[in-house]
Order: structure tokens, then C-alpha cells, then sequence
């Protein structure tokens, strides 16, 4: 009986002289242990876009001592990772991205040292490549900084901006992200919500569950049997039809200001998943072209050291303020 053997995966060429690659099982080193599966094999694949990266983790191509990995699996040091037969190269190259896109953001760097690189992320950008995406933040910093080492320390969605923080040693990426664990991280953002709450301040704990829908996108939800989620909303000041929010989060889940807004029947401007349809048309008319979502302040301890990162309200979300229609004001204010 013929032995089968795997495909290798991405295009394909028949007249290349590269052999065929096949399927590699990798020790994972002790200075990977804790990085995010997609991560270890984005070192693993050269070449290789995280779009296909993210396929042959879904396919359950990509196993880890054994098991099926999934997108948030995270490998431990001598952990044993099977790796498909991918091309490396072959896959479509996307090619270096345009010097306006490198040059962009380098003006978006706010703060860098030798631990950490920062940035005040506009929006429209992704954290990374992906689903549609050719060049993210950490793609973009990579092809301007060909001599450093980045890794994203944790994520904002696409249509969110302000603070990112990217790790330059693995020791302050590992470090960081035990933090944000451990909830010991201050993650503080600005929303302007529909109409008005009940109270200025006010805590919603409801567990969020994510799921795909038909099509692949991905949409979270409160669930009783998903993860618990725990987001605290600070009224900043009202207008006619909407509220100015800061917001804390004590947990880190996908989409959770977005999801938890929602929940409690304010959803946030220019949120085209989860927020209301008339509300979002009735933003638009102020000016609103995208989520009003910022992220104004990272804060953490680590190794002795204080880090404060923070950036204002971005200028396109600054202006849509000051369109709106004054309504009853509360004491308080952006504290930036």
C-alpha cells in the first residue's frame, strides 16, 4: 500500500526546484514559553502570512503534544508542535508595504525604551495582519524597524485607537502579558454611548462567549456559559442623544466594551456589529465616520518600574464632541 503523504500548503509552483516541504515537529524553546500559538509559528513560517497561519491553526492542521491547537492556544517551554507542510515563500507575498504606511507610523510612536515600543494607533489599523488585512501595526513596525525584535503585547480591535504597546525584549512581552492574566494591567478607554444612564458610575459583570457565525465572523455574546467579563462605566458628560464614558476594564475580552454596551441598551457610536442602526445614522449626521472607541491610557508595574501610557481623544472623535447638541451636564472630565 502507497504511503499518503501531505499536501504542502499555499501556492503552489510546478516548476520551482524547492523541496517539497513536509511535516516538521518543533520543540519549543524555554524563551517561547507562554507565547500565543499564531505567534511561535509566525517565527516557525518566514514568509508566511498570518492569514494562512490562522487557517491551518482553524483546519486543526497544527497540533500541540498531540491535541488540536486553537488561535489563543498558548505553547509552554518543551512543548512538542506539529507544523504542517507550508511553502515557506510560495505563499503570496505581499511585498514591503508603501513608505506612507511605514512613515505614518513612525509619527504614531509615542513613547519607546528598551523594553517597550508605543503607539497612539489610529484607526483603520489592525494589530496585525489577517483576515483581509495585509499590513497590521506589528507589520508595519517591523518592515520600519528591520533591526528590532516586536511582538504585540496585547490587541485593540481594527476601528479602535490610541494606546498599543509592543514588547522589544521577550522578558517585558512575557512579563507584560502575565499581568494582563492576572488583571493587574489599568486599561482605560473613551465611548460615547446611545442616550442616557440610569447612574454615573456603574459596573456590568456578564460573562461573554464568543462564537462564528455562518460566513466566519466571529461575534461575541453574554452568555451563562461563557467567560467572565467585568467593565466598569464612568459618565463623563452628556449630550442630546448620547453619553461620554470612561471606561475600565478588569477583564480583557474580545469586543467586551463593545459587547457589554450593548447588553445594557447603549450601545456605542458607529459600531456597525453590535450598536443600533438609527442611533449610528443619526452620529453620522455629526460627522461620526468610524466606532467611537479610543484607547486613552495603558498602565502597569513591572520589574520595579511604573509604566503610564496615554494619548488624547483622537482629532476626528474630538470634533464630533464638539458637533453634538449639549444636554444636561455632570460633573467630570477626561482625565488626560
Amino acid at each position: 500500500m502507497m504511503a499518503a503523504t501531505s499536501r504542502p500548503i499555499g501556492k503552489q509552483n510546478l516548476d520551482s526546484d524547492q523541496p517539497v516541504p513536509s511535516v516538521r515537529m518543533v520543540t519549543v524553546p524555554d524563551d517561547r514559553d507562554g507565547q500565543r500559538i499564531d505567534n511561535f509559528l509566525a517565527g516557525q513560517l518566514k514568509g508566511v502570512p498570518k492569514s494562512l497561519i490562522y487557517r491551518i491553526v482553524r483546519t486543526g492542521q497544527v497540533r500541540v503534544n498531540g491535541k488540536r491547537a486553537k488561535a489563543d492556544t498558548r505553547v509552554a517551554g518543551g512543548d512538542q508542535v506539529r507544523i504542517p507542510p507550508v511553502r515557506v515563500g510560495e505563499a503570496a507575498n505581499p511585498g514591503a508595504p508603501p513608505q506612507a504606511q511605514l512613515e505614518a507610523i513612525e509619527r504614531a510612536i509615542i513613547h519607546e525604551d528598551r523594553d517597550f515600543l508605543v503607539l497612539d494607533k489610529p484607526s483603520g489599523v489592525a494589530s496585525h495582519g489577517g483576515s483581509g488585512v495585509t499590513f497590521g501595526a506589528i507589520e508595519l513596525l517591523r518592515a520600519a524597524r528591520p533591526s528590532d525584535t516586536l511582538e504585540l503585547a496585547h490587541r485593540l480591535d481594527r476601528d479602535t485607537s490610541g494606546v498599543l504597546v509592543f514588547a522589544r525584549k521577550r522578558s517585558a512581552l512575557t512579563g507584560l502579558q502575565e499581568l494582563i492574566r492576572d488583571n493587574q494591567t489599568t486599561k482605560q478607554y473613551l465611548a460615547l454611548l446611545k442616550g442616557h444612564t440610569h447612574k454615573a458610575k456603574f459596573d456590568v459583570n456578564a460573562p461573554l462567549r464568543k462564537s462564528i457565525l455562518q460566513g466566519g465572523e466571529r461575534m461575541v455574546r453574554v452568555s451563562d456559559d461563557g467567560k467572565p467579563a467585568l467593565t466598569r462605566f464612568h459618565i463623563l458628560d452628556v449630550f442630546e442623544d448620547a453619553s461620554l464614558a470612561e471606561v475600565d476594564l478588569y477583564t480583557g475580552r474580545t469586543h467586551q466594551i463593545r459587547v457589554h454596551a450593548q447588553h445594557i441598551e447603549h450601545p456605542l457610536a458607529g459600531d456597525e456589529k453590535y450598536g443600533e442602526r438609527g442611533f449610528n445614522t443619526n452620529m453620522r449626521g455629526y460627522g461620526l465616520k468610524r466606532l467611537f472607541l479610543h484607547a486613552a491610557r495603558f498602565e502597569f508595574e513591572l520589574g520595579g518600574k511604573s509604566y503610564s501610557f496615554s494619548t488624547p481623544l483622537a482629532p476626528d472623535l474630538a470634533a464630533v464632541l464638539d458637533a453634538l447638541p449639549r444636554g444636561v451636564s455632570r460633573k467630570g472630565k477626561p482625565r488626560m
